[in-house]
């Protein structure tokens, strides 16, 4: 899987932080940063939440095969 923000609609609410700080954090602009771009399956269940309760539904999850 791969994490793909849409910037336009990303206000860096931190809702996803919360839900995975494995792969999300926001930077010292409280701007969103992906830390695992890719990360594996062990964090599927939380990336799933965090892209979820998104408010601006600005995160998505591409799949793709290995």
């Amino acid at each position: 899987m791969k994490i793909v923000v849409d910037r336009d609609l990303c206000e860096s609410n931190g809702l996803c932080v919360d839900a995975c700080s494995d792969v999300f954090r926001l930077d010292d602009e409280d701007r969103l940063v992906v830390v695992i771009e890719r990360p594996g399956d062990a964090l599927r269940a939380q990336v799933e939440h965090a892209v979820r309760i998104c408010p601006r539904q600005a995160l998505s999850i591409e799949e793709h095969d290995s």
